[in-house]
């Protein structure tokens, strides 16, 4: 099977030849964070989540791992099966996420915690993907990564890559600290892989340079991710999904989501190459 598919070539085609009439000065980006910029499988296993980063290195109370595991055990399935209608999925995460968040503030969560896992490991960034990121800076393109990780782990690991640029906007759930470095709550609203198109970005301080801006190309590996968009009045939309596993199954419901699916956790190359057409001709 070709890794790269794209659902429908005279469609791809057109939207292509908008996006280079337009030229880059009219692009941003919308992507997803956790096996979209970085890596679905590992050496053939599931790459750790962000979230799995907490939960696995013994930070925080005994009894957390067993209980974050527990919800997962129960919200996962809900999440990953596409056959589930897309209301019952935005309850089953906003429940999964707020009963997960609160556990991390009962069990000890502190700002020395994302100090020492981002200290202590890599995260496995696709190939190609912080060269995407260090490209698209530099010509300008502005980017706000929406994510249902936790934020100030997506900021912290960007800047160890020395990728936190100004360009760039990240969306997620940030944690409210007290004096002493300890989490006493979440931001509102709690963002979920389901809810994205629900986050009202106007009010953002950085939505002012979005306006012009109307052509969007959307990265994610959910069928939710696609939602990233709703709300704003683009112009042009080139939605890219990562289909990093269970591929048969899935592939069908991915195209008709995505124009352009990546399979087999595949890497930017194909990203990359459309964002150097757009900005050379």
């Amino acid at each position: 099977m070709n890794p790269i598919i794209i659902s429908n070539k005279t469609d791809f085609e057109k939207k292509k030849k908008e996006f280079i009439r337009d030229g880059s000065a009219t692009i941003h980006v919308l992507s997803d964070f956790d096996k979209t910029l970085t890596k679905g499988l590992v050496q053939g296993k599931k790459a750790n989540t962000l979230i799995s980063y907490i939960r696995d290195g013994n930070y925080l109370t005994s009894d957390y791992p067993a209980k974050a595991h527990a919800l997962f055990d129960v919200y996962n399935p809900i999440e990953i099966d596409v056959t589930v209608p897309l209301e019952e999925k935005k309850e089953k995460m906003l429940e999964w996420w707020t009963l997960h968040t609160d556990l991390l503030v009962r069990s000890e969560m502190n700002q020395s915690v994302i100090e020492d896992i981002v200290q202590k490991n890599d995260i496995h960034f696709r190939a190609g993907s912080l060269e995407f990121l260090e490209y698209i800076h530099t010509h300008h393109i502005p980017v706000i990564i929406m994510s249902a990780g936790p934020g100030q782990l997506i900021e912290e690991f960007l800047k160890k890559e020395k990728r936190m640029y100004d360009n760039m906007h990240v969306i997620a759930n940030f944690f409210i600290w007290d004096a002493q470095g300890n989490a006493i709550g979440r931001r509102e609203p709690i963002i979920h892989t389901f809810n994205k198109h629900e986050i009202e970005m106007k009010g953002m301080p950085f939505y002012e340079s979005l306006v012009t801006k109307k052509n969007v190309i959307l990265l994610g590996d959910m069928l939710g991710d696609v939602g990233m968009v709703e709300g704003f009045a683009y112009n042009n939309l080139l939605k890219i999904g990562f289909l990093n596993e269970k591929v048969e199954e899935n592939l069908e419901a991915y195209k008709k989501q995505f124009d352009v699916v990546i399979t087999h956790d595949g890497d930017f190359s194909f990203v990359n190459n459309f964002m150097k057409e757009i900005v050379n001709n």
